[in-house]
C-alpha cells in the first residue's frame, strides 16, 4: 500500500507534520488516501480534555459537544467516522454515498489552488456505494453526530429515486442525513434545486423518512452559485414542507477569486479559503429567508476568525475539509480555542449566543 513508507515518520511526528509537509507534497488524491489510512491505523491524535461548556450547542435537536463537523467529501466510504469523533469534532458527515458503486470522473480530479489555499476537484462522486457504507457503520460508535450524506449514480435514470433509496438505507443508522443536489461534478444534478424537480425531491424524501422506524433530521446541501431567485424559489418550497435544516453550501463553479492561478482552470467546484466570502453571504441571504431553520455554514472556512463570521453570519453549527489540508489537523483545536475566546469577549456563555448576529451585514457584503 502506498501509505506503508510513511508511517515510521508518522509514528515519530505525527499525523498532523504529515499533513502540513509530506502531504503537501504529494499528489492531492493520493495525499488523501494516505490521510484515510492513517487515521485508520489509528495514528491520528486524539481530543485529550473535554470541550470547553460553552461550546456545546444543538442542530435539529441534536446534542453536539461543540459546533465543528467534518464536512462529506472526506470521509466518502465511512471508513473513519470514529477516529474523526476522537480527534474532538462536533460532528462527522460521511459520503457523498449513491446506491451503486461507482468510480467518479478520470484522474487526475482533484488540484490544489496553492497560492489561495483553494481546491478544485471534479470526483464525480467516486464511492464504494450504500452497501458498502451500511456494513462499516452498522453497531459502530461514533461519539460525535453522524451524518451520512446521500447522492445519485450519474448514469441513474432517476435522481429522486436515488436518493429515497438513501433514506430507505440510512434513516435508522444515521444522526441525520443530507441531501446532497449541489455538487457541480454529477451533469443535472444542481436541476433538482429548481422549484418544480425540488418539490418532488423533498416530498418523496420525507416521505420515505416518515416510515423509518425514527425521524431522522434531513437537511439539505445547495450550491453557492445560486442567484437570488434561486434562493427565493429553494425558500418557498422547504418552508412548505418539514425539511430539519440547510447547508449552506457547496462549492462554486466560479473562478472569479482565483483568476490567473495555477489549476484555476480546471473544470469542477472550487472549494477553500476562496469560496469564504460566496458561501458565507449565500449563507446569511439564506438566514433572512428561513427564519430559525436550523443551517450547517460550511465553505471557505480557514481560520478562528473566519469560523466566528460564519456563525455570526446565521450558521448553527460549522463544517472544514479544505482548510484541513493547508492549516493543518491542529486547526480543528485554534478553531475552538478561537470561538470560546469569541464567546467571552461578547460577555455571553454559549456559542449558540452569537449565531446571526451579523446576519444582515453579511447579506449585504458589508462584512469583512
Amino acid at each position: 500500500m502506498i501509505f506503508s513508507a510513511f508511517s515510521p515518520l508518522l509514528r515519530n511526528a505525527g499525523l498532523a507534520n504529515l499533513t502540513r509537509d509530506a502531504l503537501l507534497r504529494m499528489d492531492p488524491e493520493t495525499a488523501h488516501g494516505a490521510t484515510i489510512t492513517a487515521l485508520r491505523m489509528g495514528l491520528a491524535p486524539q481530543q485529550e480534555h473535554a470541550d470547553p461548556p460553552e461550546l456545546a450547542t444543538t442542530l435539529c435537536g441534536i446534542e453536539l459537544k461543540n459546533p465543528i463537523g467534518m464536512a462529506a467529501g472526506f470521509d466518502k466510504n465511512a471508513e473513519v467516522p470514529r477516529p474523526l469523533a476522537l480527534m474532538g469534532f462536533g460532528m462527522v458527515e460521511i459520503g457523498t454515498v449513491t446506491p451503486r458503486p461507482q468510480s467518479g470522473n478520470g484522474k487526475p480530479r482533484l488540484f490544489r489552488v496553492g497560492a489561495a489555499e483553494g481546491v478544485i476537484n471534479r470526483m464525480g462522486f467516486n464511492n464504494e456505494g450504500h452497501e458498502a457504507a451500511f456494513a462499516r457503520l452498522k453497531g459502530l460508535r461514533v461519539p460525535a453526530a453522524l451524518g451520512v450524506n446521500i447522492g445519485a449514480n450519474k448514469d441513474s435514470e432517476d435522481f429522486v429515486a436515488d436518493y429515497v433509496l438513501g433514506v430507505n438505507r440510512f434513516a435508522d443508522l444515521a444522526d441525520y442525513l443530507t441531501v446532497n443536489i449541489s455538487s457541480p461534478n454529477t451533469p443535472g444534478l444542481r436541476n433538482l434545486q429548481t422549484d418544480e424537480a425540488l418539490r418532488r425531491l423533498l416530498g418523496e424524501v420525507l416521505a420515505a423518512r416518515a416510515k423509518a422506524k425514527t425521524r431522522v433530521p434531513v437537511l439539505l446541501k445547495i450550491a453557492p452559485d445560486l442567484d437570488e431567485a434561486g434562493m427565493d424559489a429553494i425558500a418557498r418550497v422547504i418552508l412548505e414542507t418539514d425539511l430539519d435544516g440547510l447547508i449552506v453550501s457547496n462549492t462554486t463553479i466560479s473562478r472569479d477569486p482565483v483568476a490567473g492561478l495555477e489549476n484555476a482552470d480546471e473544470t469542477g467546484g472550487l472549494s477553500g479559503r476562496p469560496l469564504f466570502a460566496l458561501s458565507t453571504q449565500r449563507l446569511a441571504q439564506m438566514r433572512q429567508r428561513v427564519g430559525a431553520l436550523p443551517i450547517v455554514g460550511v465553505g471557505g472556512i480557514h481560520s478562528p476568525q473566519s469560523a466566528l463570521a460564519k456563525l455570526e453570519a446565521g450558521a448553527n453549527t460549522i463544517q472544514l475539509y479544505s482548510a484541513l489540508v493547508f492549516g493543518g489537523l491542529d486547526l480543528l483545536d485554534r478553531i475552538k480555542r478561537g470561538l470560546v475566546a469569541g464567546v467571552r469577549s461578547a460577555g455571553k456563555k454559549k456559542i449558540a449566543e452569537l449565531v446571526g448576529t451579523r446576519t444582515a451585514e453579511w447579506s449585504s457584503g458589508r462584512a469583512e
